[in-house]
C-alpha cells in the first residue's frame, strides 16, 4: 500500500527538502554541506557539546557525525578534545570562525522561519511540533 499524497511524513520530507534548498542557496558562500550547517546550527548556543549530545541534537548516529565534525575541524570551525572531568567523552566547541558561521546560519534559519510561519497561529506551530516529536520518537 502506498502512502497517501497528504501523508504527514511525506509532507515533512517535502518541507525538509524545500527548506534545505533555501538554506543551501542563502548560505552558499559558507561552502558547507547541509549536515555541516545542521551541526553548526546546533552548536550556535556557544556551549561545548559532547559528540553524543551533538549527534542527538542533529538527529544522527555518533559515527555518522564523526565525518561531519572531521570536516568542520579541518575547516577550522570546531575543536574537539576530552571533556574536563570525563576524558572518555569527546567535547566539541566552536572556534571564532565557527561562531561567525553559526551566527550567519542562525540568522538564515530565523529569517526562513519568519517568512514561512508568519501568519500561523501559535496553536498551529505547537501542533506541528507535536507531530514532529511523535515522528522523531518512532523507533525501528
Amino acid at each position: 500500500m502506498n502512502a497517501p499524497p497528504d501523508s504527514p511524513l511525506l509532507a515533512l520530507q517535502r518541507a525538509t527538502h524545500a527548506t534545505l534548498h533555501v538554506l543551501a542557496t542563502e548560505l552558499a558562500d559558507l561552502g558547507l554541506t547541509a549536515a555541516e550547517i545542521n551541526a553548526l546550527a546546533n552548536l550556535a548556543d556557544g556551549r561545548p557539546h559532547t559528540a553524543s549530545e551533538l549527534a542527538a541534537a542533529v538527529g544522527s548516529r555518533p559515527t555518522t557525525l564523526t565525518s561531519v565534525v572531521d570536516r568542520l575541524e579541518r575547516r577550522g570551525h570546531v575543536t574537539r578534545g576530552p571533556r574536563p572531568g570525563d576524558r572518555r567523552a569527546v567535547q566539541i566547541e566552536l572556534t571564532d570562525s565557527g561562531r561567525a558561521a553559526a551566527v550567519t546560519i542562525s540568522e538564515a534559519v530565523a529569517g526562513l522561519e519568519r517568512r514561512a510561519l508568519d501568519g500561523l497561529s501559535p496553536a498551529a506551530v505547537d501542533g506541528f511540533h507535536q507531530v514532529v516529536r511523535a515522528l522523531t520518537e518512532v523507533r525501528a
